[in-house]
């Protein structure tokens, strides 16, 4: 379980479906194999219901994930699973990207639905 909180704020146009999309490019984390980092861009989309997540709080959970040893699979749905539950959007894709190692790219998405 992850100690950062996520911050909300109110969604400024509930009755309207609508896409909010964020790229975080300098995402670290660490191979549970071998211990060293992997680097890549977590892209967060998704249409808001009643909250929108805020940004400050996003960046220090992605930075959480810093000293951690995880898969990129896992790794995928723990952000999905986290971000869903916490502002319980209509829709949410997480996209992972990552780079290569070893001359292969490996890029992991998962889906939300409502």
């Amino acid at each position: 379980m992850n100690d950062v909180k996520i911050e909300l704020f109110d969604n400024p146009k509930p009755a309207r479906n609508y896409t909010i999309k964020i790229d975080c490019p300098e995402f670290t984390s660490l191979c549970p194999k071998t211990g060293q980092p992997d680097f890549g861009t977590i892209t967060v989309e998704y249409c808001p219901d009643k909250s929108c997540i805020e940004l400050k709080s996003l960046k220090f959970y992605m930075q959480s994930f810093r000293n951690k040893g995880v898969f990129y699979e896992a790794l995928t749905n723990e952000i999905l699973d986290y971000l869903s539950t916490a502002c319980l959007p209509r829709w949410m894709k997480i996209t992972s990207v990552f780079t290569p190692r070893g001359g292969i790219t490996t890029e992991v998405t998962a889906e939300y639905k409502q």
